[in-house]
Parts: structure tokens; sequence; C-alpha cells
């Protein structure tokens, strides 16, 4: 009996030294070299982890970093150019500036704009009721209202507005990490270049439906009447399955779209309010004849 439970102890103990070395071997000559700075570019970053830079988290992105040739491309959106200065520096790489962006939700049909056809009463998630079916007011492109945007955003740069139904986008908040358009089954949050003072001009619809029928669903909604892209100085804006849209990098904040909008789904955020054409063109008349010399009279000076 002894001698058995020592040759089993003998036994044991040899598989474990035999399989321990063959373990040691393998793990030399299949080893994988790791590049120290990796650890030391992800301490640069701001180890936020969403995937903005198109990397899931910020170990990858920095393995990406460091075997890369050039920056071409490769951003981190939370840290911005700061961090990719800094990367680049410790790198001995030429960084690339990349501009600035924010998020905008793409859809203004507010309980005020969008008759309510029925009501849900499912799981309150927006994932789960797009896949059931088109929503409460019977546009299948519109704001589902259920929040999941909010939900993904860890900078606490979204609430929904009860008074609208719709997300709210706070742009000093907002790192363009992307969480919310990708949680938006819908596609209406889009990353659009951040201009100065936060001011953005886009169209806040989605919706392809010809335009009797995009108008029958939401009163803002874009019926491809093109006049938007007519009045474009700038080729801006593209007309594409009776839908227009603003590029924010050929956009030049002129103005000139959103007025001949007949359904308002152009917003402008931002700008000071403009000035009515008739009453700018009047301020004008009269500056010029008070610069030829001429008298303006005042109302009510009892010369009619």
């Amino acid at each position: 009996m002894v001698d058995t439970v020592l040759y089993t102890i003998i036994s044991l103990s040899t598989i474990g030294v035999v399989a321990a070395v063959i373990l040691y071997i393998v793990a030399r000559r299949f080893r994988v070299f790791e590049d120290p700075r990796i650890d030391q570019v992800e301490e640069i970053l701001p180890a936020a982890n969403c995937g903005g830079c198109g990397f899931p988290g910020c170990r990858n992105f920095a393995e990406a970093l460091v075997s890369a040739e050039s920056f071409e491309g490769l951003h981190c959106p939370v840290g911005g150019n700061e961090v990719m200065v800094k990367v680049a520096s410790f790198l001995g790489k030429d960084a690339v500036m990349g501009d600035p962006l924010v998020a905008v939700v793409r859809c203004a049909g507010s309980f005020d704009q969008r008759p309510r056809t029925n009501r849900y009463d499912g799981a309150p998630t927006c994932s789960i009721s797009s896949a059931l079916y088109t929503g409460e007011t019977g546009c299948p492109y519109g704001c589902l209202g259920l929040g999941d945007c909010v939900w993904a955003c860890d900078y606490e740069a979204m609430y929904m507005d009860e008074q609208t139904g719709l997300p709210v986008i706070l742009d000093d908040r907002c790192v363009a990490c992307g969480a919310c358009v990708n949680a938006c089954p819908r596609n209406i949050i889009e990353l659009r270049k951040k201009a100065k003072k936060d001011r953005k001009i886009f169209v806040a619809c989605i919706n392809e439906e010809k335009g009797g029928i995009a108008r029958k669903y939401c009163n803002v909604a874009c019926i491809g009447c093109s006049r938007c892209f007519k009045v474009c100085p700038f080729d801006a804006i593209t007309m594409d399955n009776n839908l227009a849209f603003i590029d924010s990098e050929k956009c030049k904040l002129c103005r000139k779209c959103a007025p001949e909008c007949p359904t308002n789904a152009i917003l402008e955020i931002n700008f000071p309010q403009a000035k009515p054409k008739e009453a700018a063109r009047e301020v004008k008349q009269d500056d010029e004849e008070v610069h030829n010399g001429k008298s303006v009279p005042k109302e009510g000076n009892g010369n009619n």
C-alpha cells in the first residue's frame, strides 16, 4: 500500500516536471514580443475605451499608433489634437491634426410636429422598439424617443427633452466618441465638423419618402424640393433619395439654404437672429439716403 502511494507521487511529480519543461520550451519558442512603448502610449491616452477611434479600446489604439508609419486616419476623439501631439512627440512621428467633431440629432420631429398614431407598450429601448414596428408616430425614420443614445453616453452629454421627446446634445460636453451614433437603431445621430461658437447648419431629417408621404408623417420633414440645393454657392448640399444633405466639410455657414426650406427642416444652431430681408433692405435704403444728404422722414411727424 505504501509502495503504491509512493509510486503515484513519483509518477505525478515526474509528469508535472516534464509538462513544465515542455510548456517552458513552447512559451520561449512561440513567445510574442510586445513593444514596451505600447504601455507608455496607453498611459498618454485618456483611457475612455469608447471606441471612437475605430479600435476596441485604448490598448488596441495604442498598438496601432506604435506600429503605424503615419498617423493619417488615426485620431483620438476624446483626447483630441492635444493628446495626439503628445503621442506623436513621444514616438517621434508627425502629428496629424483633426477637426473637432460634435454629435447632432438629425430629427426635428417633436411631439407637436409628428401626430401620434399608437402607443408603444413594450421594452423601453429603441433597439427593441425599432425591431418590432415603425414607432408611435408611424414615421419609419424618426427618433423613437426611448433614450438608448442617452444611456450609451458616458460623458453626460445628452438628455431626453420631455417637452419634445427628442434627445438633446450638450456641445460643451460632447467628445465625439460615437457611442450615441452606434446606439441609435435609426441612424439619426451623426458626427459633424464642429465650427466656431458651436454654430451648425444641417438637415434635421432622414426621411427618404416622397414629399407628400414624408410631410404626412412629420410637419418638418424634408420633402426633397431641392430649393436649398439650388441656392448653395459652395456645392455643400447634395440630393439623394428625396433627401437633402449638407456636408459639414464644405458648408461655410452662409445661411442661404435655411430660409429656402418650405418645411423648416434645416436647422440653424447658435446663430444670432437674422434680420428679415425686407427690414434689412429698408435699413440699407435709409442709410444710403442719409449718406446722400437726403432727410428721412420719421413716422408720426405729421408729414403724409
